[in-house]
């Protein structure tokens, strides 16, 4: 991607603001005699990116992966080793890289120079291209000899099985729905998440063997709980939310008054083909604008049988027939939201999306009652400005009241658990509560992850299933839980990269009894905090990065004339060519890359270069403590943060 001249841009980053000219004695400070007082260590943090996403992946380590600073073993192509270090926090790249929120991104120190790191771009790329050239898993271990029943065959439920059978544990994945993916499937239209790509992402996990799938069965219906409980030596609760909020307003129990939940669900199942003349959706989070998004697509029909209203196949009671999709014309479709746009919970992107496809958006109003007609079906809704609270509770602006028409009233303002069958396991709340390793309080054996403990984000469900699957792999050997890191994420492991690299340390014999700075048994003045601390954008050196605008995958969104009947796919693949180029825009935070700082700006020639066949990622340079002076620039000129002036009081 070329920059042309008119978006160069200059940036400057300075220690001192306006009017602050004080400067340390670094002479009194640091100098003793002819000693040093503080010298370079070299700290391995976490990166904000990966502190701040729920599946705890190893976002830097696959970024530097794709761009070529960590090399992949003999017989690994870049690109396979990238998806293998992705895939072993999260097994869905192509799945989270088309539809998470990216939290990362917002929490990316790079916004501190110019924007972001595409994140979920690279993860895309990853995840297809495992898909065109049939990467797999690893082969897993030996089996335990445990079986573990996982209830919800979700993105929750399919990532702790597929992190169980990585620790050897066999399980029966039982799903009530006709095929596995829970909220991928069901819940998200398929121009969002393509079903091939789906498929092979839930194939991939089930190749591991050992995953017995139970589809169509509902536990607390179609097999009693104690019958699980007594076949298995755990149970893993990932059931979801399946239930939509109605609208907690007089009229919101209309017949034509759904839930966006049910409302998907029914789409996403093929029976619903055509929506209304004039719907109207009330939310402001990503669900409710995949339910506006559909019905863009969808639109109505001039005449319909009363039995095919869409709040009847909605209900489950018929299906429309494919041939009314030859019929379809646009309808006029309005979301409402209690918020202001810019504090809109659904991802901004998406929300620029809908209005670019024709949806009409209402910020800062609030539904007060759904207008009925004689024959009890909803004709309008009444509606009035309002402000919020920071509890999020909206207060009325008088005199703001006003009245939209509507035939078919989608409610989207929230989920809520269905434990029907099952209800013992429950709160009051028809959730399932948890504790800090996702195991039922006072229920030994039992487990849970995902949106059944409180509704969130996909990849907080994924994230969940690894913490839960390791809390079972530790009942099941019967080892006592250890306190979980502070920075409960998939952490890059030196020792384990000098090992791959063949560059193991010696064995400890014992005999030292002092510190060393040349012993073969250590790492010497490397420190490792990622499990603690997360590097922070003021520790970093941020001068040394140039403007490079972000390279962004190409989409395609419907304009609002052509937007009845698009289905196409909307987030398109980085090429090998763009995602490298996108992954070099990583800063590394927390983490060496090798930029050669300190070791060119080192007045004393302390800092070194690790000689080539004893280097690896994360061990690059060295200090020769016999030269350094602790004059403390090559900690000034670190552009991750990577050196800490320490070794001293």
């Amino acid at each position: 991607m070329s920059t042309s001249a008119d978006e160069v841009k200059g940036l400057t980053f300075r220690v001192f603001e306006d009017g602050d000219f004080q400067t340390s004695d670094w002479q009194k400070a640091i100098f003793e005699g002819e000693h040093s007082h503080k010298c370079p260590t070299y700290v391995h943090r976490t990166p904000p990116c990966q502190g701040s996403c729920p599946s705890g992946e190893d976002i830097r380590g696959w970024l530097q992966i794709v761009r070529g600073m960590e090399r992949p073993p003999a017989g690994v192509s870049w690109q396979e080793y990238a998806f293998k270090r992705s895939t072993d926090a999260n097994p869905f790249p192509s799945m989270m890289g088309r539809v998470c929120p990216a939290p990362c991104e917002d929490g990316c120190n790079r916004n501190n120079v110019e924007d972001f790191v595409g994140i979920n771009s690279v993860e895309q790329f990853i995840g297809d291209t495992a898909f065109e050239q049939g990467f797999k898993f690893d082969p897993p271990p030996p089996l335990s000899g445990k079986q573990v029943a996982i209830v919800g065959g979700g993105p929750a439920g399919l990532a702790a099985a597929y992190q169980l059978r990585r620790r050897g544990h066999a399980s029966t994945i039982f799903e009530m729905q006709e095929q596995l993916g829970g909220m991928f499937r069901y819940g998200i239209p398929g121009y969002r998440t393509p079903r091939d790509y789906l498929d092979r992402e839930i194939e991939r996990i089930l190749e591991l063997g050992d995953i017995e799938i139970r589809t169509n069965t509902r536990v607390g219906k179609d097999i009693g709980m104690d019958e699980v409980e007594r076949e298995y030596d755990a149970v893993l609760w990932a059931v979801g939310c399946q239930s939509g909020r109605g609208l907690p307003v007089p009229g919101g129990d209309a017949p034509n008054c759904v839930n966006g939940v049910k409302f998907l669900e029914s789409f996403n199942k093929g029976m619903l083909q055509v929506t209304a003349e004039k719907v109207i959706c009330i939310g402001g989070g990503d669900t409710s604008i995949d339910v506006v998004s559909v019905a863009r697509r969808l639109g109505k029909i001039d005449t319909i049988n009363p039995k095919d209203r869409p709040e009847e196949v909605i209900g489950g009671y018929v299906a429309h027939d494919a041939a009314y999709a030859a019929a379809r014309q646009g309808a006029a479709v309005t979301l409402t939201a209690l918020f202001k746009r810019e504090e809109m919970t659904a991802s901004p992107h998406e929300v620029e999306d809908a209005l670019q496809e024709g949806v009409r958006i209402l910020n800062g109003v609030m539904p007060l009652e759904v207008l009925k007609a004689e024959d009890g079906r909803a004709v309008g809704i009444r509606l009035a400005q309002c402000t919020v609270n920071n509890e999020g509770i909206p207060t009325v602006i008088a005199d703001t009241e006003f009245d939209l028409e509507a035939d078919l009233i989608v409610s989207a303002i929230g989920q809520g658990g269905d434990l029907t069958g099952i209800e013992e396991i429950g709160n009051e709340r028809q959730f399932i509560d948890a504790d800090t390793f996702y195991q039922v309080p006072d229920r030994p054996g039992h487990f849970v992850a995902g949106d059944i403990i409180r509704p969130h984000l996909l990849t907080t469900a994924i994230g969940q299933a690894s913490i839960a699957a390791d809390s079972i792999d530790h009942y099941l050997s019967g080892a006592e839980q250890s306190k979980r890191p502070k920075v409960d994420v998939h952490h890059f492991n030196l020792l384990e990269k000098l090992t791959e690299a063949g560059l193991s340390p010696n064995d400890y014999d014992h005999t030292q009894t002092w510190g060393t700075a040349s012993a073969e048994f250590a790492v010497h003045n490397y420190e490792d905090r990622s499990a603690h601390e997360i590097a922070a954008s003021d520790k970093l050196f941020l001068a040394h990065f140039e403007y490079t605008p972000r390279y962004k995958r190409s989409a395609t969104v419907p304009q609002a004339d052509e937007v009845l009947g698009h289905f196409e796919e909307r987030h398109h693949s980085l090429d090998d060519e763009q995602a490298v180029a996108e992954a070099k825009r990583c800063m590394s935070c927390g983490m060496c890359f090798e930029c050669d700082n300190c070791v060119i700006f080192c007045p004393q020639d302390a800092v070194f270069r690790v000689k080539k066949d004893k280097s690896t990622t994360g061990r690059y340079v060295d200090t020769d403590y016999t030269r350094c002076i602790g004059c403390h620039i090559c900690a000034e000129v670190c552009p991750t943060g990577y050196i800490d002036m320490g070794m001293g009081e």
